[in-house]
């Protein structure tokens, strides 16, 4: 079983749609295309589950590089999901996304925030800024 991930979708291409796509090149287990879970609508990208390797290896040569809906797909084998997320919602103490509260000791204050002080600015209310 291979899951390939399908990129640069149009935004009008359907579970369907993807479907007939691949179906001449084997069993296809799965069809998934991400939608935004605010507005509903597609995010451009999908993921088919091919039941043999070697028809979805066919699939990637195939399709890899193919104009559907006025775009160029990207078709190759997806990566496995790495534990976390690890996607851009992430965050946190350390990761790098707190501006200058975290991430080095390089600045005036003595360096990043414990997680004690980061779980307790947590319980705080903040204060409105207007």
């Amino acid at each position: 079983m291979k899951n390939l991930f399908v990129g640069n979708m149009s935004f009008q291409t359907t579970e369907s749609d993807l479907r007939a796509l691949f179906e001449p090149f084997g069993k296809i287990t799965r069809v998934h295309a991400a939608m935004d879970r605010e507005t509903g609508k597609a995010r451009g990208f999908a993921f088919v589950e091919m039941a043999n390797d070697d028809e979805a290896a066919k699939a990637i040569a195939a399709l890899d590089g193919k104009e559907v809906g006025g775009r160029n797909l990207k078709v190759n084998e997806a990566r496995p999901k790495t534990e976390g997320g690890g996607g851009p919602r992430g965050g946190g103490p350390g990761s790098g996304s707190g501006g200058n509260r975290g991430g080095g000791g390089g600045n005036s204050r003595g360096g990043g925030f414990s997680n004690e002080n980061y779980t307790e600015a947590a319980r705080k209310p903040r204060e409105p800024r207007w």
